[in-house]
């Protein structure tokens, strides 16, 4: 058996605990899915707490985490340091200097660094960003753009991927950074089993701007309606007609209608062309396929179609959106 991927997640006082056991869900989620398999494949993951002495840490939100290292344990066996990140009651980012120090000595020795929410400020004060584009929550983007200047900083993608580095948008966004990372490793089918294992019915993308259309709509009260929709996201370029949609709920298409409306606030249709164009978004986003292929794929039939439903749902072109979020390395 090959050795794991060593995942060293930093906890220090007051992280905040998602930016933490986040990641680390995902990871051992991955692992359970990779020994599913039959035979099973994949290199799991061995992931690590280290923190500054080897013994219990207090997160921002009052738990206790115990660490397996002191941050001097840890050793040169890291493939990937996930450094997450803390507040001050004025909500400031939490840049303490032995952190830092030992963020730029580790990295060195990692495959590849990625800071969750504000943890790209220890990044960042590491000199890990420098020339880099890089994200962060949105509400200490600002101020990582005025500290370091030689960073390139845009608060709007959930991730950002610059070589080695990966930045992470706030708090909840780590799940969508560590699918990512599962996804580099292991490829998107098994990122895509553990995001529904998960209950993330779509994973995100990094160039995506905290927009996912499972999610825009909240959990219907009737659960073959909820069934319908994640069948709607799988199934792009299927009828997704009212007539076809209404059959499968083996209701009318006037009362499916009334029921569908009811329930999400939307009408069949612009669910639909909502739901195509996110399939489109995340198209552009991590393949090179042409626009005829990509329309085709997302069920919008035409790169005529592909272009109106762009220009209604995000305000630009479907190649002005991929020149800016397409998230190869």
């Amino acid at each position: 058996m090959p050795a794991p991927h060593r995942v060293v997640i930093a906890v220090f006082p007051d992280v905040d605990l998602l930016d933490v056991t986040g990641p680390a869900e995902v990871f051992a989620v991955a692992n359970r899915e990779m020994r599913r398999a039959r035979p099973a494949t994949g290199t799991p993951y061995e992931v690590v707490l280290a923190g500054p002495d080897g013994g219990q840490v207090r997160t921002g939100a009052g738990v206790r985490l115990a660490t397996d290292l002191a941050f001097g344990e840890v050793g040169e066996r890291v493939d990937t340091l996930v450094v997450p990140g803390a507040v001050d009651p004025d909500g400031a980012p939490v840049i303490d200097p032995y952190l830092v120090g030992w963020i730029g000595e580790t990295a060195r020795h990692a495959r590849r660094v990625a800071s969750v929410c504000v943890g790209a400020h220890l990044l960042a004060a590491a000199g890990l960003l420098k020339g880099r584009t890089a994200t962060t929550h949105w509400a200490t983007a600002g101020r990582l753009a005025a500290d370091h200047p030689d960073v390139v900083v845009d608060p709007d993608p959930i991730y950002v991927r610059s070589g080695k580095v990966w930045t992470g948008a706030g708090i909840s966004a780590c799940m969508d950074l560590a699918l990512a990372l599962v996804a580099e490793d292991h490829g998107e089918r098994l990122a895509l089993d553990v995001a529904r294992q998960l209950v993330m019915y779509l994973k995100r993308q990094g160039g995506q701007s905290q927009f996912s259309v499972p999610l825009w709509q909240a959990p219907a009260e009737r659960r073959d309606l909820d069934e319908l929709r994640a069948w709607i996201t799988e199934h792009p370029a299927a009828d997704l007609s009212a007539a076809a949609l209404a059959a499968r709920m083996c209701l009318s298409e006037r009362h499916f209608a009334r029921v569908f409306r009811k329930e999400t606030g939307a009408t069949p249709a612009a669910y639909v062309e909502a739901a195509r164009t996110e399939v489109a978004r995340r198209l552009l986003e991590s393949t090179d396929e042409p626009l005829e292929r990509v329309a085709a794929a997302a069920g919008l039939g035409s790169v005529e179609t592909l272009h109106r439903v762009f220009r209604r749902w995000l305000s630009t072109t479907p190649a002005a959106y991929r020149r800016r979020f397409r998230t190869a390395a």
